[in-house]
């Protein structure tokens, strides 16, 4: 049970906390998992433990479970705590409207794109619409939960990235509201200005 009035901060992997990839540019990568070289984002550590100190914590990606597991267990502390722990199998898998045009009807149904419904998350856990963040970088993902989504840039092994001590500091307007509902969250960055 979370306690009253904390905020729920559901956490992307790929391309928000970590990049993953076959091909690396740069020799330096942070860990391997089923083929890939793995980066972690700079200041991810200093981030997460802002997050435990602050907020509850869970991880929520369109990667597949199993592969959500193993980062989850690489990047986070065995005592972390989060809340939950889901991949693929949680996601709605509905069809991406956008590239119906481009691709035709036969091809259409060959194009669907995962997306994270915070509904499942308020059903299964006694957390509000308005006690939930969600971070991460594809707006598409994340479509349905306008006004809980904070999009950071996209992360691709860039060691000089510094969007997660952003993301910390902007995140601190959010320790103490009942409603993130009413904090407007595009254009995130100028508020740190």
């Amino acid at each position: 049970m979370p306690e009253e009035n904390k905020i729920l901060v559901i956490l992307d992997l790929d391309e928000t906390l970590i990049h993953a990839t076959r091909n690396p540019l740069y020799e330096n990568w942070d860990f391997e998992l089923f083929n890939y070289k793995i980066f972690i984002r700079p200041h991810l550590h200093v981030f997460l433990s802002f997050l435990k100190d602050n907020f509850d914590v869970a991880v929520w990606s369109s990667a597949s479970d199993d592969y959500v597991t193993k980062v989850v267990e690489e990047i986070f502390p065995d005592d972390y705590g989060l809340k939950f722990v889901w991949g693929r199998t949680k996601c709605t898998y509905k069809p991406d409207y956008s590239k119906a045009e481009e691709i035709g009807y036969f091809d259409y149904y060959s194009h669907f794109e995962y997306i994270k419904i915070l509904k499942k998350v308020t059903k299964k856990f006694p957390y509000t619409k308005e006690q939930i963040l969600i971070i991460d970088d594809t707006p598409r993902k994340a479509m349905y939960n306008f006004g809980n989504a904070i999009y950071p840039s996209e992360f691709n092994g860039d060691k000089n990235d510094n969007e997660l001590e952003l993301l910390v500091n902007y995140l601190e307007t959010f320790k103490d509201i009942s409603n993130v509902r009413t904090i407007e969250k595009r254009n995130w960055r100028d508020v740190l200005k």
